[in-house]
């Protein structure tokens, strides 16, 4: 029975009776214990409640008036996370009443805050299940001493290979360079929730496309964040104690990183007590086996100091855990079902000493059927996900890289001079192309080594890069200035290199060998390694050197660059025609730097260093592009077609040739990419809201803009705004623009070419706030005259407002209002002001 206050009499509500009984009958302790369990999603949850927390403490007598005012004072500093920090440490250290009344007020807040909502759910669904998870997760497995010194020697020994990062280097001699880990590792952010697993797998159009959503309710606090330390019996997962944890994620957003991460931290005692050992495989190494092999055998090959107590360490599965690193790289499948093959004796894998395929050792420890109660990550693509979809997964996870705050630590923390990071960091928030990239590590780092010398060389005249294909064409440049004599012809090597790299965006191929080398006529070489990187594959008879581009879009960009370097003039028409066709994403990145290439921006430094790129390519090249551009103008109004036509314009705004778009795109009169149906509208980014607008900037005719259901939201109507003014239509139903994309909006419509004569905006959670933007906007305007304000969330609190708003702008002839929250007097209030004007229609 619980000892102290009741959690219930500070309320006399029925809403969250449940979760107060059981509140309840957790005695001091036990409530206590939760508590700390919870503590780093509590500090999430009530972020921006936690000066109303505050108040409720010291109203009860709980929480001195001296500590509800520096809690305040934190808040009003912007501190709310050491605010909540605080606060949740002086719960904690107090008397359990003080923790019960703490919790009594979350119950009753928590409608308004799903965090903390989710928090509470789960303590109920689990009750007393969950004390048992919380105690063992702050417990430390107790060791003989002789197990103790090995545990410690194996703790240095991951200590001492975690500790660094390597990363490539286009400054200087060295082509690596090698960072502490500590001093340069940035938070990834983390969500217990996989997004459709059907997104195209290159990373750069993945986030394009959908993590804009996702930062936005991970914003709005629909989603939480899973730091590394809640990855294992946490309250995140579905079992209490054990089983396998899956994070997702594409290629170079950080999932080898955070790996190393989270066992250095195990390593030097900074989480999960819980572990007494943690091994550390990748799936890139586990190839190189290729006979029956025990797990005793993979274990002691990479630990051999574990060998006379290896047999000890396997009476204690609950207390390992086991790391399986990028399961999209294993060559060979595995079944998770559960099911195993007839041949019993090579597949089934009934101990630690039992020799059988990696495949099944691998899955016998995700199905808990080898090392029963072990812990086991598995990091993955997407792309290998469905391997996984029938396995006995304890915790489904994605990172989703940078979000805002951490592209700017990564940039302060790369260039260590907080003037030159913040410098750096603004250039590139203010291109939304190169913005949009930051949400990837991989991203981040090529932009900082590429983007540093153009603002630390006082010389250096070189124009900052706009597109994608200008940024990789100034890293590739400074890569041939600072290794020019490691091969005497950069041009033919690279062509080589560069039809390799085709080779694998046509056949979906990132590790390379000597065979692939001899059929391109390529040698392992100095300059080489500027561009790929050597991974050693391990077996008992041979070691065997395999090669992979250092990013995939360096092989991207190799690629392309390749059809401009060959003496031989191809049908690169013939290529581009079958490219395009493809949908399945592999070469839409491919496609982007071929045209991007065409534009004497992008090659011009290469040519220095390379000799002239093939004119012939570039013809080639803008041909194909004037003649998709029509027909893909046809196909619009179905989904293939938008998507295709959104295609074109990437590829348009990469050539950065207005010329080329006012001849193909200038005598368009309508673009349709939205739809009455979702299903039929394209969903856009703003990075393709950006490449939109620089287009349709460029369009003389353009009469008719239909973005329905193109999800625009704020961020895209950044994109938008300086072309909108173009179009006498313009469609944006139901793009959750809001009040704040109005103003932006209302500020394009003021301008002195306006020629928008209608504007749809049903459906966008429009309020009284953006009443006064678009009276601006009516009043400035001489063309503006039609306005669609259907179904968002104007009430009778605005009417005076909306009156004067329809009476002063003497250009509005129609304004349109159904499905708003008026009552039957406010509609009768507007209906009236039909006859202020003669012919002004209003409908409500």
């Amino acid at each position: 029975m619980a000892d102290g206050v009741n959690v219930g009499q500070y309320g006399n509500d029925n809403n969250g009776k449940e979760i107060r009984q059981l509140l309840n009958s957790y005695s001091d302790k036990e409530l206590n214990l939760i508590t700390l369990f919870y503590h780093e999603r509590l500090e999430d949850a009530i972020l921006h409640l936690v000066e109303s927390i505050a108040l409720t403490l010291m109203a009860t007598g709980s929480l001195s008036n001296g500590n509800y005012m520096f809690i305040c004072k934190l808040s009003e500093n912007q501190g709310r996370k050491e605010a909540a920090q605080y606060l949740l440490g002086t719960v904690t250290k107090t008397s359990g009443s003080t923790e019960r009344i703490f919790w009594e007020t979350l119950v009753k807040m928590q409608e308004s805050k799903p965090k903390l909502k989710l928090i509470l759910k789960e303590i109920q669904n689990r009750g007393f299940d969950l004390l048992c998870n919380a105690r063992i997760s702050q417990t430390e497995g107790k060791l003989s001493d002789h197990l103790k010194d090995i545990q410690d020697q194996h703790k240095q020994h991951l200590l001492l290979r975690t500790e660094h990062v390597v990363k490539g280097t286009i400054k200087g001699k060295d082509k690596i360079v090698t960072i502490s880990l500590t001093d340069r590792y940035t938070e990834l952010i983390i969500i217990s929730t996989l997004r459709e697993r059907r997104l195209v797998e290159h990373e750069l159009l993945s986030r394009g496309r959908d993590h804009e959503e996702w930062q936005r309710k991970y914003i709005t606090s629909d989603l939480e964040k899973i730091r590394i330390d809640q990855l294992f019996r946490s309250s995140f997962g579905h079992s209490s104690l054990s089983g396998t944890t899956v994070v997702s994620g594409v290629a170079g957003i950080g999932k080898t990183t955070m790996v190393q991460r989270m066992v250095h931290e195990w390593a030097a005692g900074n989480i999960y007590p819980q572990f007494q050992f943690v091994f550390h495989f990748t799936f890139r190494n586990l190839n190189a086996i290729k006979a029956a092999v025990s797990l005793n055998k993979m274990v002691l090959d990479l630990y051999p100091y574990l060998e006379k107590i290896i047999e000890d360490i396997w009476m204690k599965p609950e207390h390992l855990l086991l790391v399986f690193d990028g399961l999209d790289e294993y060559k060979h499948p595995i079944d998770f079902t559960g099911h195993v093959a007839s041949d019993i004796s090579a597949s089934r894998c009934v101990g630690p000493n039992c020799s059988c395929e990696v495949s099944e050792i691998v899955r016998s420890l995700v199905q808990q059927q080898l090392l029963k109660g072990c812990s086991v990550l598995v990091t993955s693509r997407p792309t290998a996900l469905d391997l996984l979809e029938k396995a006995n997964i304890n915790l489904w996870a994605e990172i989703l890289g940078f979000l805002a705050d951490e592209r700017k630590d990564f940039f302060r923390k790369f260039f260590g001079i907080e003037n030159l990071g913040a410098k750096v960091f603004k250039h590139v928030e203010e291109n939304q192309i190169l913005y949009t990239m930051c949400y990837n590590p991989s991203y981040c780092w090529i932009i900082c080594s590429t983007l540093g010398p153009l603002f630390t060389q006082s010389k250096c005249r070189q124009p900052l890069p706009k597109t994608i294909t200008q940024l990789f064409s100034i890293y590739l440049s400074n890569l041939l200035d600072n290794h020019k004599r490691d091969v005497e012809d950069q041009r033919m090597v690279l062509q080589r290199l560069g039809e390799l790299a085709y080779q694998g965006v046509a056949k979906r191929r990132i590790v390379f060998n000597e065979n692939h080398f001899i059929q391109h006529q390529l040698e392992p070489s100095k300059f080489i390694s500027g561009f790929m990187m050597e991974i050693l594959e391990r077996d008992d008879a041979a070691k065997t050197i395999v090669y992979t581009f250092l990013h995939l879009t360096i092989q991207e960009f190799l690629a392309a660059l390749a059809q401009y370097l060959n003496p031989k003039h191809q049908n690169v028409v013939e290529m581009l025609h079958w490219a395009f066709k493809k949908d399945d994403g592999r070469f839409e990145i491919f496609v982007r730097f071929l045209v991007g290439l065409s534009s004497p921006t992008s090659s011009r430094q290469l040519e220095t260093f390379l000799g002239p790129l093939s004119y012939h390519t570039t013809c080639q090249v803008i041909d194909w592009l004037q003649a998709n551009v029509q027909a893909e103008i046809k196909n619009m109004d179905r989904a293939t077609g938008k998507r295709k036509l959104l295609n074109i314009f990437h590829y348009l705004s990469e050539s950065q040739n207005g010329a080329l778009v006012q001849k193909t795109i200038g005598s368009v009169e309508r673009l349709n990419f939205g739809d009455s149906n979702p299903h039929n509208a394209l969903r856009l980014s703003p990075m393709d809201c950006a490449v939109m607008s620089h287009v349709v900037q460029l369009c003389k005719s353009l009469t008719e803009l239909n973005l329905e259901k193109c999800y625009v939201q704020e961020e895209g109507m950044k994109q938008l705004a300086p072309a909108i003014h173009k179009c006498e239509v313009v469609r944006l139903n139901d793009n959750s623009i809001g009040d704040t994309g109005i103003s932006i909006l209302s500020a394009s419509l003021v301008h002195p070419e306006c020629k928008t004569k209608r504007l749809d905006l049903q459906d966008n959670n429009l309020t009284f706030a953006c009443i006064e933007d678009l009276r601006v906007a009516f009043s400035v305007s001489q063309s503006l005259s039609m306005l669609y304000l259907d179904g968002n969330k104007f009430t009778d609190d605005c009417i005076p407002t909306m009156r004067n708003f329809i009476i002063n702008c003497k250009n509005l002839e129609l304004i349109q209002l159904w499905r708003n929250l008026f009552s039957s007097d406010g509609k009768k209030q507007l209906r009236s002001l039909r006859e202020c004007r003669a012919g002004l229609r209003i409908f409500v």
